[in-house]
């Protein structure tokens, strides 16, 4: 991507706080990007040109893959995606390759940078898909009914793995490449997409001890995420696990 003064691709999260940290009356654009994505590419371009444009801005590029701490603690679900700040404080969530919405979105927000307060109907609120949830949840599920309905989910197969969207079309670099690997492997396996189901997703963040996703879980156990997999795959201890 070409630079800008006020465009930076973010190398580490202490940079990434650093930045962000310098001067909390300053909007900043959050380019969440991933290089396999193709929308990514043209949108790379786009931002370029919106530093171009508003150099009071400060513009951030984060790798969502690489700086996978960052992207998480932004709940970013896929890319591209586009978080706009002042400071600390949230002003607006763009998801997907719409640049028309991107540049109406920080033309607002650019105008007039201040100390001023935010009102909470400045707040967007999370992605759509975060908030997609099963009747179960709706009607006021019990902590032991929620926690019996993930058992089960853990145990429908022999392996199973939670992940965002499905193996034919996943919603993250992660989730795609995990995939990628049992089925290059011919490991046999069933899926849950946690993006459908808010009270599973938190759930078994909690049950599992385990913050993130994909989670794995072989014969209703927690195996890891990709990186685990990855090295029992590369020691040959994954066969066993599986066999």
């Amino acid at each position: 991507m070409a630079s800008t003064p006020n465009l930076y691709e973010v190398q580490s999260t202490e940079q990434f706080q650093e930045l962000l940290s310098a001067d909390l009356n300053r909007v900043s654009l959050l380019n969440f990007w991933a290089p396999w994505a193709a929308p990514c590419k043209q949108m790379n371009e786009v931002v370029v040109e919106l530093g171009k444009k508003y150099p009071e801005v400060l513009v951030l590029n984060v790798e969502a893959e690489t700086q996978s701490e960052i992207a998480e603690s932004f709940e970013v679900e896929s890319v591209p995606l586009f978080v706009i700040l002042r400071g600390h404080t949230l002003l607006d969530r763009v998801s997907g390759a719409d640049a028309p919405l991107l540049t109406k979105s920080l033309a607002k927000h650019a105008i007039g940078q201040g100390p001023k307060p935010l009102s909470t109907t400045d707040k967007s609120p999370a992605p759509a898909s975060d908030s997609i949830v099963h009747d179960s949840e709706k009607a006021g599920e019990s902590p032991e009914a929620l926690e019996q309905r993930m058992r089960a989910l853990m145990n429908q197969s022999k392996v199973v793995l939670f992940m965002k969207g499905s193996p034919d079309a996943p919603r993250c670099g992660f989730s795609r490449k995990i995939s990628a690997l049992l089925k290059d492997n011919t490991i046999e396996f069933t899926h849950f997409d946690i993006l459908t189901d808010e009270a599973v997703r938190q759930g078994l963040k909690k049950l599992n001890d385990w913050p993130t996703f994909p989670q794995l879980i072989v014969k209703g156990e927690l195996v890891g995420g990709l990186d685990i997999v990855q090295e029992m795959v590369d020691s040959g201890e994954f066969a066993e696990v599986v066999a």
